[in-house]
């Protein structure tokens, strides 16, 4: 089985005036179609730097990253946007919707960069269908305001869906709800995971981390522990 994300050596190096800050230093990392992993550390522990590199919003310094055995450090910033659009989906601590939109027209939104361009019938079916899957079927044309945060969370999980990516990436998904919501889109998380989808997610709440099936913890931008 070929691995959907696979860093090898991985390392990100910054400048900061005359410094330089080695942010993460030789990571090797695995990950598997299917797979649901938590990525633990502490502020600048280069949790952050590895999940922005696994976003294609970054390349190596150093090493290699395939994603879905593309390498990503040989491609330019178009090339990396496109693969982006096409092989992952994001969601975010905040729910980043567009406030004045409905939440079909906010899961509609990364299709807009679909190449080649879908109908618009095509992108109001895989929308719906979208909010369906998440349980907002009922709601799909509410707009933020109308909506929870536990609901405004499903339709920004449903926007990152809608593309069909490879790989959902989520960056402390719960960390703007309250515990019982918190439970709830998590249990998103693993139904998604159970019907095939791979989610990387990363977290510092340790019973958060618990409802995935394996776990990274990162410390001075290396890898200290990778266990179930």
């Amino acid at each position: 089985m070929q691995p959907v994300i696979q860093l090898t050596d991985f390392r990100k190096t910054y400048k900061s005036g005359e410094v330089e800050v080695h942010a993460v230093r030789g990571v090797n990392l695995t990950v598997l179609p299917g797979e649901f992993v938590a990525i633990m550390g502490a502020s600048g522990s280069g949790k952050s730097t590895m999940m922005n590199t696994i976003g294609c919003l970054d390349r190596p310094t150093g090493g290699t990253y395939l994603l879905d055995g593309v390498d990503v450090g040989s491609l330019n910033r178009n090339e990396r946007a496109d693969l982006r659009n096409r092989k992952l989906g994001f969601v975010f601590q905040g729910f980043n919707l567009l406030a004045r939109t409905t939440a079909a027209e906010n899961v509609e939104l990364p299709m807009l960069y679909s190449r080649p361009a879908l109908p618009t019938s095509e992108q109001r079916k895989r929308a719906l269908a979208a909010l369906t899957l998440v349980g907002l079927g009922q709601r799909t044309d509410h707009t933020p305001s109308q909506l929870s945060g536990g609901q405004q969370q499903r339709v920004a999980i449903a926007r990152a869906l809608v593309n069909e990516p490879k790989v959902l990436l989520a960056d402390e998904p719960t960390g703007n709800l309250d515990s019982k919501t918190s439970i709830e889109i998590m249990g998103i998380f693993q139904h998604l995971n159970d019907q095939g989808m791979t989610v990387i997610m990363v977290t510092h709440e340790l019973d958060v981390a618990r409802y995935c099936k394996r776990i990274v913890v990162m410390r001075d931008g290396q890898i200290r522990s990778d266990e179930p």
